[in-house]
This record gives structure tokens, sequence and C-alpha cells, in this order.
């Protein structure tokens, strides 16, 4: 079975599949985060460098081309046993039509970018499992956002003028698992009631929610 964990940045998507992964005896597979060249040119660079340089493009591309070929091996690995995604290329499409939104990717790009993305949702109807089991969308205040995002530090995330940014991320986020994700199930967790970083008891019980849902699921 594969089970994608979602949502908002900052809210421990990572921190939930780690804990997850562990459970469930499952491979992981991680966010292109830490070891991404692009990230850190995307949230410093001034408007000025995104539209010489077209960081949001690329960025999206890059994301596109890691998660694609995540969600690949996950599926393949989760015929025989669980796969645990932080992040999926399911999630993709809404961060380029922030971008988009926001002015920092042409029509040109966006046209580009769906249609790579329309080729690769072709390619992943043809795997073994070609949806995930589960999503686990992480929900939560935007003050409990901004909270976690400072609390990890990273330091090209912690701009002021990213805010935001961020605060339009939230605002559609909603949205987006409304009236666009239809792949699978979706579990939601509001983080503003479990504290799944530092609370070891919240931790179990949201570790416990998921596991009672998929064994429903595999019914």
């Amino acid at each position: 079975m594969l089970v994608v964990v979602g949502g908002m940045i900052g809210l421990g998507k990572t921190t939930l599949a780690e804990y997850l992964s562990e459970r469930l005896n499952a491979k992981i597979y991680y966010e292109s985060v830490d070891d991404n060249p692009i990230l850190p040119l995307y949230y410093t660079a001034s408007d000025e460098e995104i539209a010489a340089n077209r960081y949001p493009f690329l960025l999206q591309l890059y994301f596109l081309s890691s998660r694609f070929e995540t969600i690949k091996n996950a599926s393949v690995n989760a015929t025989h046993s669980f796969s645990v995604i932080d992040r999926s290329i399911y999630e993709d499409w809404y961060f380029a039509k922030t971008n988009y939104n926001l002015g920092r990717m042409s029509d040109l790009e966006f046209s580009i970018y769906e249609k790579l993305l329309k080729n690769m949702m072709g390619e992943i109807e043809g795997i073994p499992q070609k949806a995930p089991s589960l999503m686990v969308y992480l929900d939560g205040s935007f003050d409990t956002v901004l909270d976690r995002i400072k609390r990890r530090g990273r330091s090209y995330e912690l701009e002021p003028s990213l805010v935001d940014y961020y605060r339009l991320l939230w605002d559609g986020y909603g949205d987006w698992l409304k009236n666009h994700y239809d792949a699978s199930e979706v579990l939601v967790i509001n983080t503003d009631n479990y504290n799944i970083v530092d609370n070891i008891g919240d931790r179990n019980k949201v570790l416990d929610l998921i596991v009672e849902k998929l064994n429903i699921l595999k019914k």
C-alpha cells in the first residue's frame, strides 16, 4: 500500500512520514529539499532576479521530475509492501499554479509545465499501483504554520517577505484538496490539535488513526 503525507509547508510532514514508516515497516521516500540547488535561490531572490533567472519555473521542473521518479519507485515497491512518500506529485500542480497566479511563471511556462505533468500522470497510470491508497493531509492554522517554519530554522524560509507567500499557499490549500485531489481516500489531521513533532502521545494517536484507516481500506 502507498501512503502519501501532504499539506502546508512546515506542519511536520517529514516527521510524520518517518514515524509512520517505522510503524508500518515501510520504505520512505523524501521530498527533495535539502539537496535541492534551486530552492534557496527561489526563496531569497529579488523580484528582478526571479524575472531574469526564472527560478520558479526551474524549481517546478526540478520538483516535478523528482516527484515523478519518486512515485514510480514507491508505487512499484507498494505492490509488495508499504511505501510512504513525504509529499507527492499530486500536490505539485498547486505550487506551480500559485507561482503562476503570482506572475512568477509566464503563460508559456505554465502551459509547458501542465503538458509535462499530464504526460507524467499518463505514465503513472501504467504502473502496478497507479494511485496512493491514502493521503494523510496535515492541516493547521496559519499561526501554527508560521511557528513551525520558524522553529525548524531553515534560514532561507525565514525572510519576513515570505509571509505573504505562505499566506497565499495556506489560503488555497483546502480548496485544492476539496476540488482538485481525487486520487485516493484522505485522512485530515489537524496539527492544532495534535503536535506530532514534539508530543509523543499526540504522535502515537495520529499513527493509530492512520493504521486504523489503512486497515479499513484493506477490507
